[in-house]
């Protein structure tokens, strides 16, 4: 029977990003469900449109979410009561440049109003194959360096690979605090590049000599 050694390297490899994913919802509050409806179709077009007029490409742009409710109330003596209707829906963007960002994000805010939220920010890659190949070289070299490592221990060498597994990495999000700085006035809010990084592992099985 033959004898193996399993190994499993893991690594990272950090690059800057280059592709900024807005994520922007609109929200209305009206007294009639459509007008909450036709005003949130407005805003979401204007918010489009100021993003279009900033660079933003069409595939850069989804609209994802639409939701109309009616915002109750409980009353004494009444029960519940509508006091309004709310429409909503929310708006992806992808920018490209990190130059870009800060004017796209005051365009989206200043043509959305009071209407505008903005829900989140995250950086990465437009093509993430290069820094995926990086992580991946650099598990395999920590699988070998591992593997090797435990044959000495064994008074054994590595053979031939047996079997290669790829594993799958749930990288966590890239925190932003510190990095976005925003103000309440339709001013530019300056987006840093920082550094991203992206997670490889890989398992592989050795035939032991």
């Amino acid at each position: 029977m033959k004898r193996t050694i399993t190994v499993t390297g893991t690594a990272s490899a950090k690059a800057v990003p280059d592709l900024v994913t807005l994520t922007l919802g609109v929200e209305t509050r009206r007294d009639t469900a459509s007008k909450a409806y036709d005003d949130a179709g407005k805003a979401a077009g204007a918010v489009a449109a100021s993003l279009r007029e900033a660079g933003v490409q069409d595939a850069d742009l989804r609209t994802s979410g639409l939701n109309l409710r009616a915002d109750l109330v409980w009353v004494e003596g009444q029960g519940q009561k509508v006091v309004a209707y709310v429409a909503s829906t929310n708006l992806h963007v992808g920018i490209r440049s990190h130059e870009d960002a800060p004017a796209a994000i005051a365009a989206a805010v200043a043509a959305g109003g009071d209407d505008i939220r903005i829900n989140g920010i995250e950086q990465g890659f437009a093509d993430a194959s290069t820094v995926t190949a990086q992580a991946q070289g650099a598990a395999w070299q920590d699988a070998l360096a591992r593997a090797e490592q435990y044959a000495s221990l064994a008074s054994a060498r590595l053979g031939t690979v047996v079997s290669i597994s790829q594993q799958q990495v749930h990288s966590a999000p890239i925190p932003l605090g510190g990095m976005v700085r925003a103000s309440y006035a339709a001013e530019s809010a300056p987006v840093e590049a920082g550094e991203s990084s992206v997670s490889a592992s890989v398992s592989v099985e050795w035939e032991l000599l």
